[in-house]
């Protein structure tokens, strides 16, 4: 009933009985209003007992509060009456004032002070704009509600008179406000009470304004308002009103239960609103828009979800915003997945997201992927990999950015949003390929940036996938994450091994592990038995050229080998099918090779066939790529590495031997590699064989049959490498302060998860104390005010400026002396002549293992070089006396240190690669691959980006900014300088940035402005997916540009909030 929730919202609003007069002044001669007596107090004794719940709550205090009773000269009505007539008098003279002919809106107010007040203070309950009102003329409509406005500006704020009725009486005046206030426009407002003729209609009750059929089109005609004496009074409405709450009995509850049980309510209420204010469902699409549905047909060709992809989307841990992990066979479709959380997480919560990815190809894969989703969403692509990427970030404020980043630019990230106070800023963190937790230094790097996600946010959520999971439960530990799985794929695989001419299944449930399946049915001469042992050419011939086949080899050189092998015994009649494609191909790849072609590919590509390794250029691994999804390309040999890079499926996965590189495969490869077997949508089965040397028959039953590796913590590998960094960054980002703050983060780590990895006989405390005095011998942390003199312990730790130095670049600790002493002694004679000294100086020091001089062509090259240049080679330490002897074979009796000249010979085939842009040319000089110059190239321009930011946390080395600012973007692009441009365009390689630039596509604005149907006719062997990601990569890249400088100007345009 009405009296009980009105008892709750009165005691919602709280009692305040000590007022003065509840309605002001009541007499019209300032008789002074009754004041009502003080209400009782309970006893002492009377507080601790509770009240009893009584069926009816008839108490006249209750009723009519601080009025005396129902009825009386002290009564409510008495007041309520003297409030009503007093109204009427002044309407009355509203009227008359404007009966006047020469009434004006400037005249005299119609009423004193006193009236004013009285006015105001039941101005909730009688509006007089809109009881006074509505055929009267615009004039008299705009006086009336500028003589309203002057009384609100005029009268002091008063307590609402409501507050100080009992439940029973609030109804009425709330009725009352909604029935007499009408619509803001008077003109329109509706009388429901009167007929236009002024005659009395049947009278509704206004507590429950409830209009009859006549009064509905009822409007008061010109000077039609009725009289007072044929009015039922306000008192009677009162009366009644009251009368008939005053018989409903109240619900059998107290007063104080009501109100224990509305602030429960209330707090209920709260915490709801705070969890599900967080998320907006703004469609129907798992809380999407239904346009991305159809940008997914539209980019992806994805109409449907698998019901595992459902499944996994509805999780209910999912929507209480619990860390997942979830795990599925290769070509499961996990991407989609955690594609659709991250738009859930940009447009639905409106807050940042970190996609860490393995590989650099992937990244830029992934950037020019989501671009067009982002341009059509509102929301920012950023690419982190190599050099690229803003530390820290731009904060946005319009639009929120979705960065995608390797594991080693991830950590940079994550680590200037913690530095600058914005890592609650990141909303989700998505990560490929979990199980690299466990692969050496990069899982070092990725388990410090997850643990320090979930030390320094406890609102940023995240989202870990894998194909090939092992110890799930340390995982789930560590990430304090929910787990799915599912043995779903879309095309059964099935695995097989090959042993001499036999082909067998493998059957875990048979004894031996294999159950034979057939003969190799493929007749070979006796020469060809001896040049294909194998017999890979009868395995590929079964399935290509129709399908496609991958061939994975242990090394690069055995895939060149295969790949001519195959070709050389291959039928002719494989050059027919689709010729004209495969013309075009090389043809590209010639363009691509600034006219040259690599020999072996000229003679495979004919007959459908290729290699595929780091040996090539970025631009022929991406067109050959492209040549094989179209199907140009129908087999590939290859390296590991393409089972953990792009997506490539087949028909057919041969594994060439159960080796990669020198070491027997690991199961987890072996997974990924036979996982690009079965195509979704075009096979409808897929198959691996493993070629089987009798010598690795038990090695290889053992490796099929074995369970996955499991992930293991490598915080203490490599004499505690990556536990020394990660100290050190703690540190530095003030994460910690003393031994016991790292020891307790050190409990949020995939370490603290696997106590079995800590040395024999010594604690994490005992590690912890090892490892921050190992940092403070090497001068890179330092104690603070106190400490711990008796037990050598640091309570108070600080970081140097070296320290800075190295954790803000990210050098690795072993380096750092050396880097800063190289940085030092490059000032006493800094040779800028050229960028050769510059180009030592940022040499990155793990390549030197990789450095193999020929001396001839060291001393060649050096001969070549001006002479202040060779006065570099003098600075640094390797005298030219040194690289002569070297040359002509004889005794060197001076040491000079090998990093130094392996360095020195890195230096020159940058140098040279600098000053040609020509990725063949070097190669040929220094008689090495064209890929491996390419990757010499890639992390120089990474580590030159580190050791600039290295440079800016020392005021020593100011000098290098400026140089070294410059010498990374060269090294980044290695191109022309009018290039430069669109190869900062997400997945525009050098080749095809030459393209674009010789058909008119100039500038970032020129691709950015394109259509991708004529982009598509105007640039040679551009397909129309790759046009439209060209064009939507180039309108983020631009939309980005032209965000950082708003935010910029408005940034500098801010008024200070102090100003002095």
């Amino acid at each position: 009933m009405e009296g009980g929730g009105l008892a709750v919202k009165r005691a919602r609003l709280g009692r305040q009985r000590g007022r003065a007069a509840s309605l002001g002044k009541r007499d019209q001669d300032g008789a002074s209003s009754h004041s009502p007596p003080p209400l009782k107090k309970r006893s002492s004794g009377e507080e601790g007992r509770e009240e009893p719940d009584p069926e009816y709550i008839d108490s006249e205090d209750d009723m009519f509060g601080e009025h005396d009773s129902f009825c009386g000269n002290n009564s409510l009505l008495a007041e309520v009456d003297n409030i009503e007539q007093r109204h009427m008098h002044f309407t009355d003279e509203v009227l008359n004032f404007l009966k006047k002919p020469d009434g004006n809106t400037a005249a005299k107010p119609v009423c004193d002070h006193a009236q004013l007040q009285t006015i105001k203070n039941v101005g909730q309950t009688l509006s007089i704009a809109k009881t006074v009102t509505s055929s009267r003329n615009r004039t008299e409509c705009n006086f009336l509600q500028a003589m309203k406005e002057q009384l609100d500006m005029s009268v002091e704020p008063q307590d609402d008179i409501q507050e100080d009725l009992p439940s029973s009486q609030l109804l009425f005046f709330e009725e009352s406000e909604k029935c007499l206030v009408g619509p803001p426009n008077v003109a329109n407002v509706k009388e429901r009470t009167y007929h236009m003729n002024g005659c009395p209609d049947k009278t509704t009750d206004l507590p429950y304004c409830c209009d009859t059929e006549d009064n509905k089109n009822s409007e008061l005609s010109a000077g039609a308002l009725p009289e007072p004496s044929k009015r039922e009074s306000l008192k009677d409405h009162l009366k009644s009103a009251m009368t008939r709450n005053a018989r409903v009995p109240t619900p059998p509850v107290s007063k104080r239960q009501q109100f224990k049980e509305v602030l429960v309510s209330e707090e209920i209420d709260v915490v709801e609103k705070t969890s599900n204010a967080s998320f907006v469902d703004i469609g129907p699409f798992y809380g999407l828009p239904t346009k991305v549905k159809e940008l997914l047909k539209q980019f992806r060709g994805i109409e449907h979800l698998y019901d595992w992809q459902h499944a996994c989307l509805t999780l209910e841990s999912l929507q209480q915003r619990k860390n997942l992990i979830y795990s599925l066979p290769t070509s499961g479709g996990k991407t989609l997945v955690a594609e659709i959380l991250i738009l859930q997480e940009l447009l639905c919560r409106q807050m940042d997201v970190l996609m860490i990815l393995p590989y650099v190809a992937i990244v830029q894969e992934k950037v020019g992927g989501l671009s067009g989703f982002g341009m059509e969403l509102g929301f920012l692509v950023e690419e982190y990999a190599g050099s690229k990427g803003r530390i820290p970030p731009i904060k946005r404020r319009l639009k929120k950015s979705l960065y995608i980043a390797t594991i080693e630019r991830g950590h940079s990230l994550v680590n200037s949003l913690i530095e600058t106070g914005r890592i609650s800023d990141l909303g989700l963190v998505v990560v490929d390929e979990l199980h690299m937790l466990g692969e050496g230094s990069r899982g070092v790097v990725l388990e410090m940036t997850l643990a320090k996600v979930l030390f320094a946010s406890k609102t940023t959520q995240i989202i870990g996938m894998s194909a090939t999971l092992s110890n799930v439960g340390d995982l789930q530990q560590f990430l304090k994450a929910e787990y799915y799985t599912s043995n779903f794929r879309p095309v059964e695989l099935k695995e097989y091994v090959k042993i001499h001419d036999s082909i067998y299944e493998v059957d875990s449930k048979t004894e031996n592990g294999f159950t034979f399946s057939r003969l190799i049915n493929f007749k070979y001469s006796s020469g060809l038995q001896k040049m294909d042992p194998d017999h890979l050419i009868a395995l590929v011939s079964e399935v290509i050229p129709n399908y496609s086949c991958l061939v994975f080899c242990p090394t690069k050189k055995n895939c060149e080998n295969v790949a001519e092998m195959i070709c050389k015994y291959l039928n002719r009649d494989y050059k027919k099918f689709k010729e004209k494609e495969k013309q075009e191909l090389i043809k590209d790849l010639t363009n691509i090779c600034n006219g040259r072609l690599c020999p072996i590919l000229k003679r495979t590509i004919p007959l459908g066939i290729a290699y595929h390794h780091s040996g090539l250029t970025s631009d022929e691994r991406k067109r050959i790529e492209e040549a094989y999804s179209l199907g140009t390309l129908c087999l590939l040999t290859c390296t590991s590495t393409l089972a953990a890079g792009v997506n490539l499926p087949a028909r057919r996965v041969i594994l060439r031997a159960p080796y990669v590189a020198t070491e027997f495969m690991k199961k987890n490869q072996y997974k990924q590699m036979i996982g690009r077997a079965g195509r979704a949508g075009i096979d409808s089965a897929g198959e691996s064989i493993l070629i089987v040397q009798e010598k690795d028959k038990q090695l290889v039953r053992n490796l099929v049959h074995s369970p996955l590796e499991s992930c293991y913590s490598n915080l203490l590998l490599e004499f505690n490498k990556g536990i020394r960094s990660l100290f050190l960054s703690l540190v530095g980002l003030k994460i910690a302060t003393n031994p016991e703050d790292i020891c307790r983060f050190m409990y949020g780590t995939l370490f603290s998860v696997q106590p079995q990895l800590l040395p024999k006989e010594k604690s994490l405390w005992d590690v912890t104390v090892e490892v921050l005095q190992w940092l403070k011998q090497n001068r890179l942390l330092k104690d603070g005010a106190s400490c711990n003199s008796e037990q050598n312990v640091p309570h108070n730790l600080e970081i140097t400026q070296l320290g800075q130095a190295t954790y803000k670049g990210s050098i690795d600790l072993a380096y750092c002396d050396t880097l800063y002493a190289d940085l030092k002694k490059g000032l006493e004679g800094l040779i800028l002549e050229s960028c050769l000294h510059l180009l030592y100086l940022t040499m990155p020091y793990d390549m030197i293992a990789q450095c193999n001089p020929d001396w001839m062509i060291y001393f060649k090259q050096y001969s070549q070089l001006s002479l202040a240049e060779q006065q570099v080679a003098a600075l640094v330490g390797v005298p030219e006396s040194f690289i002569a002897r070297k040359a002509s074979g004889q005794t060197i009796k001076k040491n000079v240190d090998n990093a130094t000249v392996c360095r020195l010979y890195f230096s020159f085939v940058l140098h040279a690669l600098l000053k040609e842009t020509n990725v063949w040319n070097v190669a040929e000089k220094f008689n090495i691959s064209r890929g491996f110059v390419q990757t010499l190239l890639n992390s120089a321009a990474s580590f030159s980006s580190s050791v600039l930011h290295f440079c800016q946390e020392l005021d020593e080395f100011w000098v290098y900014k400026a140089l070294l600012t410059e010498l990374t973007k060269r090294l980044t692009y290695c191109v022309k300088a009018e290039l430069i441009p669109l190869m900062e365009v997400p997945g525009v390689l050098e080749a095809r940035a030459k393209q674009l630039y010789s058909s008119g596509y100039k500038t970032l604005a020129h691709l950015a402005n394109a259509d991708p149907e004529v982009l598509m006719k105007t640039v040679e062997h551009l397909y129309r997916s790759q046009a439209r990601q060209i064009v939507s990569s180039a309108k983020m890249l631009l939309t980005e540009k032209v965000e950082a400088l708003q935010e910029e100007a408005e940034e500098l345009l801010r008024i200070p909030t102090v100003i002095p």
